[in-house]
């Protein structure tokens, strides 16, 4: 009885099975936000690049570049992307509570050529529950630590001022 009890307790209370956020919080340097759905995602211009695995195997990733969505938030991208916006930082978090960080001029293609995308698709499919439904995918890094899985939220740091 007491085992039947705690099996409903669990299945309503979101520990058993919960299914990963399918929205990705995104936040500006001055604080303007937005919620990205997978729907969003999915209707917005795709790119394509393939992440080197473990052992030599490759995956091919497909999502939007992270300057556009990051721009819809107020950050500085191209021209725009210069003097003190050059030390702003990226903070990533993902669901099981991993991070990695950024700077906001990596992600600009007029600072470096390699591809950092939000993708919601790999190897045609969307992507397996131990990667997604969002996975941060950053090209030309020797190991892919910061390509971070189950992507929830995005957001620029203000470097504060400096000497």
């Amino acid at each position: 009885m007491r085992l039947a009890v705690l099996s409903i307790a669990l299945a309503t209370s979101g520990f058993a099975g919960a299914a990963p956020a399918q929205t990705v919080a995104l936040r500006g340097p001055e604080g303007q936000s937005r919620t990205v759905t997978l729907a969003d995602l999915s209707a917005m211009p795709h790119e394509v690049l393939t992440l080197a695995g473990e052992h030599g195997l490759g995956k091919r990733y497909e999502g939007v570049p992270l300057t556009l969505l990051l721009q819809s938030v107020g950050a500085p991208a191209g021209k725009a992307l210069h003097g003190p916006a050059l030390a702003d930082l990226l903070v990533v978090g993902a669901s099981d509570g991993y991070r990695v960080v950024l700077a906001l001029a990596e992600t600009d293609p007029g600072v470096r050529p390699e591809k950092i995308l939000l993708a919601d698709r790999a190897d045609g499919g969307p992507l397996p529950a131990t990667e997604g439904p969002f996975r941060l995918v950053v090209e030309g890094d020797l190991r892919p630590t910061r390509s971070a899985r189950m992507v929830t939220s995005i957001r620029v740091e203000v470097a504060p001022p400096g000497n």
